[in-house]
């Protein structure tokens, strides 16, 4: 697994929403990348080898198209560093209190809710206490980032530009409907949702459109 590469690489999982997120920036900047799957389910992220470019044996690691020997991790770190190298389309505002104002956004997904449910944690807590759990947690995270949401909210969830913000919340939005969660409920989540689906770097980075998703979870015609 050489880290070598003349091409951007970016190592997911399809059903990852943290390795989603990578792949909505990545696509929105249309920088060419390369998708090396890791399979979360059959453990490849803890091999030995793999922990040498992702310590945490997680997903995503990103290598830049220079050649540079360590691989980027946390997507949060990795979008910031694809918007401060790749200005074209920009994720965050350049006024100091508007960037604020998405990255608290942004980290209300990347440190409050979705962490607290991520697969792993699910896992230690076991089966008997799973799923109330994560319906617990995300229901009132999603609660406090949709009053988040009616302060900053326009036809995205910063304004009527696609920021940051929007990156994270399509993925975590996911995890609700998987999590059986009626995402009707949180109406401002639900639209800006709806309306990020119509946009082609959302549609084609989509877990069903992955090419390590298995076939029963395919989107037909992909």
């Amino acid at each position: 697994m050489s880290t070598a590469t003349k091409q951007a690489v970016l190592y997911s999982f399809w059903r990852s929403s943290c390795a989603w997120r990578v792949r909505i920036g990545l696509n929105l900047k249309k920088i060419p990348y390369e998708i090396r799957p890791i399979n979360l389910t059959t453990d490849e992220n803890k091999t030995p080898e793999y922990k040498k470019i992702q310590p945490f044996g997680a997903v995503p690691a990103y290598i830049d198209n220079d050649d540079k020997d360590t691989a980027l991790v946390e997507s949060v770190a990795i979008l910031e560093y694809l918007d401060e190298t790749r200005p074209e389309f920009p994720l965050l505002p350049k006024d100091p209190y508007e960037k604020s104002v998405v990255r608290s956004l942004v980290q209300a997904i990347a440190m409050d809710i979705q962490p607290i449910c991520q697969s792993r944690v699910l896992r230690y807590i076991g089966s008997e206490k799973e799923d109330e759990w994560a319906k617990h947690f995300l229901s009132e995270g999603f609660s406090a980032l949709e009053r988040m949401l009616e302060k900053t909210a326009g036809k995205y969830a910063f304004g009527d530009l696609i920021t940051m913000a929007d990156v994270l919340i399509v993925p975590q939005f996911y995890n609700g409907v998987r999590g059986e969660l009626d995402m009707s409920q949180y109406p401002i989540l639900f639209r800006i949702n709806n309306t990020l689906q119509e946009e082609e770097a959302f549609k084609a980075t989509h877990p069903s459109r992955q090419p390590d998703c298995p076939p029963e979870f395919r989107e037909e015609g992909n």
